[in-house]
């Protein structure tokens, strides 16, 4: 009987047993893809949102989250001033319950600015001016709220006309109502205000000169924050709130599954003494034993990681259709978080055979085999 036969004829001994301990290692291993899955796709989808239009540096109130506080928009101006400030452009930007969609991003733009100029109009045209009260929808805005130009839409407890639907290139701006600036900041009871001041620096600004404006405006403005916008998503409070609440709720989750492993290993110990004693009178070392135990322990983590992978992606594809996250995120199931789910399996299973394992190792042949 080779090392691999014993193991799994033990695992299966008590199939009910080990399907159970293996289904806890498994919630905990889908929280963890789903939970960060979703993160790192909204993570990922403004990354891509900033790259599409063109943004080198995002400045906003340093006292904000996911969506910072607003700020006066007389600061704009002041801020365009500044050296290597090439094309400066200003943005209001919430998330709002519009009629039937309980979440959808809206974002006032100041007419004119460089954030217009990645929309394609697919339908119907763009906003006349400033003072057009229109709004354009993204694809998937418009889906969820079923409109089409020509229609109108509430924003809080203004009316708007849809006048066209646009590509915005990227599952954020597709997922957004867009509307001149001073109009949101009406309809919102923000005006005057924003909570974004969007850069463009010159073509042949390098790293230092763009790290040196960063400096300039946060040394001459308090409160404000200035980031590169490929680094906006790695120093944000927000989203690393974001990832720590993911992880440490996922946690909780490996924790449960660790308990359950080490109560099944602990059984099949007790159960299993006469049997570890003939392997120890076989001549069977004691960290042979350590062996066995650990290795059955890590298969139910690898068997129950896979389950747990297999779990999370399809909640991650459940609820990537849910009308409260389409169009906000599009949930990530990356190779890396797959690798980690796994490791962190086989992690919870070793961890949880330690114990089981040191007390099976104890076990005097003797003693075992009058078991």
């Amino acid at each position: 009987m080779t090392f691999l036969t014993i193991i799994f004829r033990d695992l299966w001994r008590r199939p009910i047993r080990t399907a159970l301990t293996m289904a806890g290692i498994a919630i905990g291993i889908a929280a963890v893809i789903a939970l960060v899955g979703m993160a790192s796709g909204y993570e990922k989808g403004i990354v891509k949102q900033l790259d599409v239009i063109g943004i080198d540096v995002i400045v906003s109130n340093m006292e904000g989250g996911l969506m910072p506080k607003a700020f006066d928009e007389s600061l704009r101006d002041q801020v365009a001033a500044l050296p290597d400030a090439a094309e400066v452009t200003t943005v209001l930007m919430q998330m709002l319950s519009v009629e039937d969609a309980p979440m959808i991003m809206v974002s006032g733009r100041e007419w004119g600015g460089f954030t217009w100029e990645k929309l394609t109009v697919i339908e119907g045209r763009m906003p006349l001016d400033a003072n057009e009260r229109a709004v354009v929808l993204g694809t998937m805005a418009a889906e969820m709220l079923q409109k089409k130009a020509g229609d109108t839409v509430q924003i809080e407890t203004e009316e708007f006309s849809v006048v066209g639907i646009v590509d915005g290139h990227s599952l954020v701006e597709n997922g957004a109502i867009i509307l001149a600036l001073p109009l949101f900041q009406s309809a919102s009871g923000y005006e005057g205000r924003v909570n974004f001041i969007d850069i463009r620096v010159p073509a042949d600004a390098g790293a230092d000169r763009i790290e040196a404006l960063c400096r300039k405006i946060e040394d001459s403005f308090a409160g404000l924050r200035a980031v590169r916008a490929s680094e906006v998503v790695g120093t944000s409070q927000g989203f690393k709130i974001a990832r720590a609440m993911s992880w440490s709720t996922s946690i909780l989750a490996i924790i449960v599954g660790i308990f359950g492993v080490m109560n099944t290993m602990l059984m099949t110990v007790f159960e299993r003494t006469h049997e570890i004693g003939i392997l120890l009178a076989l001549g069977w070392k004691k960290r042979m034993i350590v062996g066995l135990i650990l290795a059955e322990a890590a298969v139910m983590g690898i068997l129950g990681g896979i389950i747990g992978v297999l779990l999370g992606a399809a909640t991650l594809a459940i609820l990537g259709t849910l009308p409260e996250v389409r169009g906000l995120l599009e949930p990530d199931l990356s190779q890396g978080l797959i690798l980690k789910a796994i490791l962190i399996a086989v992690g919870v299973g070793i961890a949880s055979g330690l114990y089981p394992a040191w007390r099976g190792s104890r076990l005097s042949p003797s003693v075992a085999l009058q078991g």
